[in-house]
């Protein structure tokens, strides 16, 4: 299932200059030098023993379980080039705004008379800077998924269905099923 949170990660890591760390003992060195050299932090945080993370950074151990792959990277791509990844946050949420490519059933509430009945459409729009910033800071401020399209789903009213006020006062738009999503900075 698509997720507007993990979609918004996606779309920031597209602005990294370079790219992760390929093999195990390079990721999980670079976790070990983020956790100021404690390889018990990050046996925690992988929830693997700390003689195995001992063992990737010197290389003992090469190949992890595709399920340790998995976290691992995911980690790592968590904490990859912070700056980079603020700067790009914030020119979306000041300047150049974001990009929302969507695919979903909206459903609609509206004056008496209209329909009212969800409908599926796919959506490219280009979201002005004050929606960027409501999506990033509820985001990191931990909001929940049902928040997270609330607030995509009120973007995307003011700007396709009401025309940034010019058409359809009153409408009120709900994302019912999102079937695909994509977020461009």
């Amino acid at each position: 299932m698509v997720t507007i949170g993990e979609e918004l990660d996606k779309a920031v890591q597209d602005a990294f200059t370079r790219p992760i760390p390929k093999s195990a003992g390079a990721q999980m060195r670079y976790l070990v030098r983020q956790h100021q050299r404690s390889t018990r932090r990050v046996a925690e945080l992988l929830g693997i023993s700390q003689r195995t993370v001992e063992r990737y950074v010197k290389n003992q151990i090469k190949t992890p379980r595709p399920q340790l792959a998995d976290r691992l990277e995911r980690e790592v791509r968590a904490r990859w080039q912070p700056q980079i990844r603020a700067k790009a946050k914030q020119t979306a949420a000041t300047t150049a705004g974001i990009m929302i490519d969507v695919q979903g059933r909206f459903g609609y509430t509206a004056a008496p008379g209209s329909t009212d009945d969800a409908r599926p459409r796919h959506l490219t729009l280009a979201l002005p800077p004050r929606h960027a910033a409501r999506l990033f800071e509820a985001q990191a401020s931990g909001a929940d998924e049902d928040d997270l399209r609330q607030i995509a789903a009120e973007a995307l009213g003011e700007v396709y269905f009401r025309d940034n006020g010019q058409r359809a006062h009153g409408l009120e738009v709900e994302l019912t099923d999102l079937i695909d999503l994509r977020f461009e900075l």
